[in-house]
């Protein structure tokens, strides 16, 4: 088997390959390098720069190099972004999955993992999201992830391909510092920015329905994300090596919620920080809490998360303070 990790030089995708390496898998990185670092992907594994709208780029190489299986974590994931620009964000996101599902379905490749997002349920006003609840996705970029799931599923079905459809809650941590997760869109990223300005943390409303009163979220560290994306392409795999084309549909989460204030003093804690955090008014469309039930992906993979907060936090902090200080190791390709 050989693997094409789109995207394989962003935060996650990075971790994605690191991971199916040592699961003995060969990859090949398929990144356009508009957020991925090069200096990412570890030395001896091909890297295809190339966007996923191109065609002709994927047919050459799924050919080149003998693609059995994808793994799709490319695409355009700011929140906000997508609000000031749906019609990039469509493109991008669901066009550029059609482009390379139809390079797919012509290669004869059977097995399709495709990178979801909790961001398709919405505001759930559930204790625990479950993969029944009802999508309503509160953005175009929630949008993109829902409709590309909704395409990934159909053209399995019409092409005979295995698919998975992971929906990732809140991710943070890293397994080496130059792996870290630098950019600034992402809770724990954003607050060390605000500690580099000798400013604590901000929470974005402290009025809502919960024990302390700030949104509570459901945060994976990103080694047991990629872990889960190994025993599922390992799994499609498996489905096809019978015959038996499938697809499934499963929340990556550990099932236990950690309040924004929580985090804060948990972040000041993992970084020796003393800050006050800073409330601020709420943003439109915060839900109050959104936490995984984790038990389908245990039942149909026999995955579960191993690494708690803490651990998300130091790991995330030293690969910060490495990045910030340019002392992570470059990759000679």
């Amino acid at each position: 088997m050989t693997f094409l990790i789109t995207g394989g030089a962003g935060y996650i995708g990075s971790h994605v390959v690191r991971a199916m390496l040592a699961a003995g898998e060969e990859v090949v990185v398929y990144d356009d390098l508009s957020t991925g670092n090069e200096d990412r992907v570890p030395q001896g594994v091909p890297l295809v720069i190339g966007s996923v709208l191109d065609r002709l780029s994927l047919d050459e190489t799924i050919r080149e190099h003998r693609i059995t299986g994808v793994v799709h974590l490319a695409g355009k994931k700011q929140v906000g972004e997508s609000v000031e620009k749906p019609l990039y964000y469509y493109h991008e996101n669901v066009e550029g999955l059609q482009v390379l599902l139809g390079a797919v379905a012509a290669a004869g490749v059977r097995n399709f993992l495709f990178s979801s997002s909790a961001s398709v349920y919405g505001m759930p006003d559930v204790e625990l999201v479950t993969e029944e609840t009802p999508c309503a996705p509160l953005s175009p970029y929630g949008e993109t992830k829902l409709a590309g799931e909704w395409l990934v599923r159909a053209a399995g079905k019409a092409h005979g391909i295995s698919t998975a459809c992971l929906r990732y809650f809140n991710v943070a941590g890293a397994a080496a510092p130059e792996l870290a997760d630098t950019g600034v869109f992402n809770l724990v990223p954003m607050v060390f920015e605000r500690f580099d300005k000798g400013e604590g943390a901000r929470i974005f409303g402290d009025d809502y329905p919960t024990p302390d009163g700030t949104c509570i979220r459901d945060y994976i560290h990103v080694e047991d994300l990629a872990e889960a994306h190994v025993v599922a392409a390992r799994k499609l795999v498996e489905w096809g090596a019978t015959g038996d084309y499938k697809d499934l549909t499963v929340n990556i989460g550990r099932g236990e919620g950690v309040s924004v204030r929580e985090m804060a003093q948990l972040l000041n804690e993992g970084t020796g920080h003393t800050y006050e955090p800073v409330v601020v008014p709420r943003r439109p469309g915060d839900p109050a809490k959104v936490v995984a039930s984790a038990d389908k992906i245990a039942a149909e993979l026999g995955w579960k998360a191993k690494h708690d907060v803490r651990e998300m936090i130091t790991s995330a902090w030293a690969g910060w303070e490495a990045n910030r200080k340019g002392a992570v190791p470059h990759v000679a390709r």
